[in-house]
């Protein structure tokens, strides 16, 4: 793994909006000098690395579902504070196999150590239209003898191809109105766009936009139409939070994600992986609500989002906090694992997993300690 500098495309601003990343503009602080979409560097693998690398996320990935099962299995839902009341469906959706698409790994790899898990963000994970699409065109474009660490798009049609077999109609597509950059729009409409290749018909709705029929006891939309299917950008823990979420059991809705993927996405997944698989090379010791035997430590919320609410103790005892309303539910204390240096800039492999198989990669990278809404997006090739 080595970073190199290039020359930008003098047209790549229309050319990734044109491929669905329109909101490069919007979803980026408009202060900072650097775009979000940044091709002036890449990232450069070998063959052989990206193998290794895949074989790492599938073994994390099912690590995880071993801890889905522990969960289910011991009624340790208190760890992760998700609601007494939300445990039986919980517990009814993983005994059914209620069918997952997607996820991503944020890994900490500089190149030469195991790759180290950082998070899972496997119930909404973004960065996707540029991690499948926007650079997969530069690659054919730029770099058209090379390959990429990108099967995302097809593997998301094939695994639509598995689910639809199972599904009584067409699906609904949510996003929620208080998204202001048009990221998630652009999400669930490129995730609609893979459905209706493998052949299942949808409709975009907002979440806000999703009614309840009493009489028919059945989620409806502004049509009146049931909503049998719903693929939502949208996390489980805010729908358990809201009025509505008390007739999920009355209603026969497939959710995607399911919602037993509230176990892999709060952050004491992290503690209870560690638990299960306590010094596996993949993993950092990380503990619930206290730093433990841990001198040097990130401090995250639960249910944070773009690396908000954090508190960093660094080894010589200083200390970083990034701003955020997040942590209600509790922390967990994982150890300080700096991410690589290159050239002043740190980056995050987004590790992507369709179904139960690795599938891509996006980088995010950032001048600071967390990966936050400042990071920029470079994009990656395997040298041949």
């Amino acid at each position: 793994m080595r970073r190199e500098r290039a020359t930008p495309r003098p047209d790549w601003a229309q050319k990734v909006e044109s491929h669905g990343l329109a909101f490069h503009r919007t979803a980026h602080p408009e202060h900072l000098p650097r775009p979000y979409w940044d091709e002036s560097v890449q990232y450069v693998f070998d063959m052989d690395e990206v193998l290794a690398l895949e074989e790492t996320v599938e073994e994390l990935h099912r690590m995880c579902l071993q801890v889905v099962e522990h969960v289910v299995t011991t009624g340790r839902y208190h760890v992760l504070g998700i609601p007494e009341w939300v445990a039986p469906l919980i517990e009814e959706s993983w005994r059914r196999r209620d069918p997952h698409l997607y996820g991503r790994f944020d890994l900490r790899y500089d190149g030469t150590g195991p790759a180290k898990l950082l998070e899972y963000n496997a119930d909404t994970p973004t960065a996707l239209v540029e991690s499948s699409i926007a650079q997969w065109y530069w690659l054919q474009e730029v770099y058209p003898g090379d390959d990429q660490w990108n099967s995302i798009h097809e593997r998301l049609v094939d695994r639509w191809k598995q689910i639809a077999g199972g599904l009584p109609g067409p699906a609904h597509f949510a996003w929620t109105n208080g998204d202001e950059t048009g990221e998630e729009v652009m999400t669930i409409a490129y995730m609609q766009e893979t459905a209706q290749e493998a052949g299942l018909q949808g409709t975009a709705i907002a979440m806000e936009d999703i009614g309840w029929d009493s009489r028919r006891e059945r989620f409806v939309d502004l049509d009146e139409n049931e909503i049998t299917t719903l693929c939502k950008l949208y996390p489980w823990e805010w729908i358990v939070a809201e009025p509505f979420s008390r007739s999920i059991p009355h209603a026969p809705t497939t959710w995607i994600e399911p919602i037993w993927k509230m176990v892999l996405s709060n952050k004491a997944l992290l503690v209870l992986l560690w638990e299960l698989f306590p010094g596996h090379p993949n993993l950092l010791p990380t503990f619930l609500n206290t730093p433990a035997n841990l001198t040097s430590y990130v401090q995250k919320p639960l249910l944070g989002r773009e690396g908000a609410s954090m508190r960093i103790v660094l080894p010589d005892g200083a200390e970083q906090r990034t701003e955020g309303d997040y942590g209600r539910e509790g922390f967990v204390f994982q150890e300080f694992c700096p991410l690589p240096d290159f050239d002043g800039q740190h980056p995050v492999l987004g590790a992507w997993v369709v179904h139960d198989e690795s599938a891509g990669l996006g980088i995010r990278e950032t001048a600071g300690l967390v990966t936050d809404d400042t990071s920029s997006f470079i994009p990656h090739r395997i040298a041949l």
